[in-house]
Order: C-alpha cells, then sequence, then structure tokens
C-alpha cells in the first residue's frame, strides 16, 4: 500500500531513503509509493536530502 498518509493505493514504486543525520550511509528505510504519489512524496525527501534510490515495486519480488 502507498505511504502517503490517507491513500489506500496499491504501491508501484520504491522509494529508499536515509537520515545521515541519524542512519549509517548504508542503512535504507523504504517507503512504497502509487503512480499518484511517487512525485510529492519523493520530493519531500529530495528537498531533505534523504531520498537515495526510486525503483519499481516489482524490484522487491
Amino acid at each position: 500500500m502507498c505511504s502517503s498518509k490517507g491513500c489506500g493505493a496499491h504501491a508501484t514504486w520504491v522509494l529508499r531513503w536515509n537520515n545521515p543525520k541519524l542512519h549509517p550511509p548504508e542503512r535504507r528505510k523504504t517507503w512504497l509509493a502509487c503512480d499518484a504519489h511517487r512525485e510529492t512524496l519523493g520530493e519531500f525527501l529530495t528537498v531533505r536530502g534523504f531520498l537515495r534510490e526510486t525503483e519499481p515495486a516489482s524490484s522487491l519480488r
């Protein structure tokens, strides 16, 4: 399911991120995004310098 607040859509994207002030460089946290929220969730993480990778959710299998 999409990680965007209130969204119940099927996730099609994986956004991998970390907060360099809190996490070691190799650690990745994961947010899932539907097509409609991929850009907004990615922008939120990018503005903070947290976004590391974005890939299709099919990569989780």
